[in-house]
């Protein structure tokens, strides 16, 4: 597809042959899953600094505005760079993109030390809005990056199978950050916030390792080579400008939920669960997020429709025997009817990102409804089951409100990173609504935004296509 100043990206062309790539988007899956592996700690963040600094549910929802406002801020940033002064990403290529947003995130992490010394939140809010302007930068450059490693008609593909060891990172994540966070950093003659100083002091390190590692290796540093028009630039398409509206509904509505989380199996309604114990229960939820975006990215290949089937069914199955042997019978029959309901949802949407778009919001507005009418084991199986389904849904809003941008791809890319602004916005509205109404009515904020998700699924991807036809 010609884009809208006639001058194509840099890409590789189809039939082109995509092995040679297959070694740079193997090594771009580590990065995914080391920022899906640390973001996923703000959810540990919110139990553990609500309870060392005596904060509301507002209070400690700042978490999420600060890390996830940063991306916005950067995001905006860069999209005002470019239409000034050019896009940064032509000019310095995707991989060193990469590499200023891993040290930007190492300064960041580093910085958790002296907050915990100095015992102070708004430190620590500092240092989650570096993180997060670090984060920005990675979102930016690594996502177009994977879409242009082989052919644009299975970019969504690419970027499910990327995002799904971006889930395997928040799956894990919960379980050893818990453990460090609520018992091994844990000490009872210290500030409750002291035990987050050390793990974040590693992952400094491990951020600037990883640069380096990102600086030295051979990686294609695709840039596009057009000239970016002057004026709105990727703003006048509608259906990228639909799909910024998504991605931050979806995000929203996606950290609002992981963010309630921990307090909500905390209530007596729900058993008070201690924040260990409910830690635990988070790695279904993210984990969730792995199990279909690994569906996904095989769905929306292009490999023969028997092999696809076979594989999206394989999926579940393993993913049921691991919980059997982790979990026990009981939590892995619960979670496997709710895996049934997600692959008939896959066969439902089999090769279209928008129909999936669409089924999987639908089936999550049910899941909010009935945890916020039902309570015990079904409220909390239906609430851990919503990650299954939100699995799929940025690498599809992203692909298709980026389809046909052309040389505007990496300043679209920055326009929807802006809108991960959801992740700031939507978690301490819920807070309030909490504080207010209770914790379960609060799941209200995520439903409504899943309305939008399913209405761009249905509609408004297709907003304006004659543009780049």
């Amino acid at each position: 597809m010609a884009s809208s100043s006639g001058v194509k990206a840099a890409q590789p062309q189809i039939g082109e042959d995509e092995k040679r790539y297959s070694g740079p988007f193997a090594i771009m899956t580590v990065l995914f899953f080391m920022w899906g592996f640390m973001t996923v700690w703000n959810d540990l963040l919110i139990p553990r600094f609500k309870e060392a600094f005596t904060l509301n549910y507002f209070q400690a929802m700042l978490v999420q505005f600060a890390f996830f406002g940063a991306y916005t801020i950067g995001a905006l940033i860069y999209y005002l760079f470019s239409t000034i002064s050019g896009d940064p990403i032509n000019r310095i290529g995707y991989k060193n993109g990469v590499v200023i947003g891993l040290i930007t995130s190492a300064v960041g992490s580093a910085l958790f030390y002296p907050a915990a010394v100095m015992v102070s939140y708004t430190f620590f809010l500092v240092a989650l809005f570096i993180v997060g302007l670090g984060f920005a930068m990675l979102q930016i450059a690594a996502n177009p990056y994977v879409t242009i490693l082989g052919p644009e008609r299975t970019a969504s593909s690419r970027l499910n199978l990327s995002q799904a060891f971006n889930s395997l990172g928040t799956t894990i994540g919960p379980v050893i950050g818990g453990y460090l966070i609520f018992k091994l950093f844990n000490q009872p003659d210290a500030h409750g916030a002291d035990a987050v100083k050390t793990p974040y002091l590693l992952f400094a390190g491990v951020f600037l390792l990883l640069a380096l590692i990102f600086r030295f290796i051979h990686l294609p540093n695709f840039s596009n080579t057009g000239q970016v028009p002057h004026g709105a630039g990727a703003l006048k398409y509608p259906h990228t400008v639909l799909g910024m509206i998504a991605i931050f509904m979806y995000v929203g509505g996606e950290v609002a939920v992981g963010s309630a989380l921990i307090n909500f199996l905390g209530t007596p309604r729900m058993g008070g669960l201690s924040h260990e114990a409910a830690s635990r229960y988070l790695s279904f939820y993210w984990g969730g997020l792995m199990i279909g975006r690994f569906m996904g990215a095989f769905a929306l290949s292009d490999m023969a429709k028997g092999k696809k089937r076979l594989l999206v069914a394989a999926v579940p199955v393993i993913a049921f025997f691991v919980l059997l042997a982790l979990a026990g019978p009981a939590e892995a029959l619960r979670y496997g009817f709710f895996m049934l309901i997600l692959l008939g949802a896959f066969a439902l949407g089999e090769n279209s990102a928008h129909r999936m778009l669409a089924i999987f919001s639908g089936i999550i507005i049910v899941l909010l409804l009935t945890s916020m009418t039902a309570g015990g084991t079904t409220a909390q199986w239906t609430i851990l089951s919503v990650g299954l389904f939100c699995s799929v849904m940025w690498s599809n809003i992203f692909s298709l409100a980026i389809e046909g941008l052309g040389v505007l791809k990496s300043q679209g890319s920055s326009l929807l990173v802006m809108m991960i602004l959801g992740g700031a916005i939507l978690p301490p509205l819920q807070g309030w609504i909490a504080d207010v109404a209770g914790i379960q009515f609060s799941f209200i904020v995520p439903m409504i935004a899943f309305f939008y998700v399913a209405f761009y699924g249905l509609y408004g991807y297709r907003a304006g296509r004659k543009l780049h036809a």
